[in-house]
């Protein structure tokens, strides 16, 4: 997967171009799959000519590779921002499952574009995660040095809440017409807190 080689546009209207090749890409892509969807397509769905998409990316790995990023940005800012007004850990691990699932919900075909991403530009999809849980297991440890958690192994426990976040965003949202987000956080949240103990 080649990096990116082009300039971002410095100008408002080379900004806004630029955003509106990347909404094209992600419907495109997100509806087609990486390998059907052409340049062609997705220029013709931002109502731009062919010529202009090589002004702003050097070719469909640049752009994809952009819109994995984006996603990822998109989640951990939705979910900074939810986590922020959290009392404590807990509460914050409830928080943040639900913006994670509503950034799901909200931006499906951006999701199953991540999920693409294992297979057509695996380092991107492993930074994707990798960033993620360096961030959660640097909270979970603080959260643990304040005591507002028991102590452990920050790093796994980090991966297992992203599993679950992961898997419930697959069945419960992806995978149904109407989300029951409330219900399904409500249910992990009391899983997370007290795991399966009677």
């Amino acid at each position: 997967m080649t990096k990116p080689t082009t300039a971002k546009p410095k100008t408002k209207r080379g900004q806004e171009r630029r955003a509106k090749i990347l909404a094209a890409a992600e419907q495109v892509i997100g509806q087609k799959g990486f390998a059907a969807a052409s340049i062609a397509d997705i220029t013709r769905a931002a109502e731009t000519a062919l010529g202009t998409f090589y002004i702003y990316f050097s070719g469909k790995d640049e752009v994809f590779r952009e819109l994995v990023q984006d996603m990822g940005h998109a989640t951990r800012s939705q979910a900074a921002e939810r986590v922020a007004g959290a009392a404590n850990r807990l509460e914050a691990e409830r928080a943040g499952l639900e913006a994670y699932l509503t950034v799901v919900r909200d931006r499906p075909l951006q999701y199953r574009i991540v999920e693409e991403a294992r297979f057509v530009d695996p380092e991107a999809y492993r930074e994707y995660y990798t960033e993620f849980g360096k961030a959660y297991a640097d909270q979970l440890d603080q959260a643990a040095g304040n005591g507002e958690i028991s102590p452990g192994d920050a790093e796994v426990r980090a991966w297992a809440l992203m599993g679950i976040a992961k898997t419930l965003g697959e069945r419960f949202v992806l995978w149904e017409d109407e989300a029951d987000i409330e219900r399904v956080v409500a249910e992990a949240h009391k899983f997370i807190c007290n795991g399966l103990a009677p």
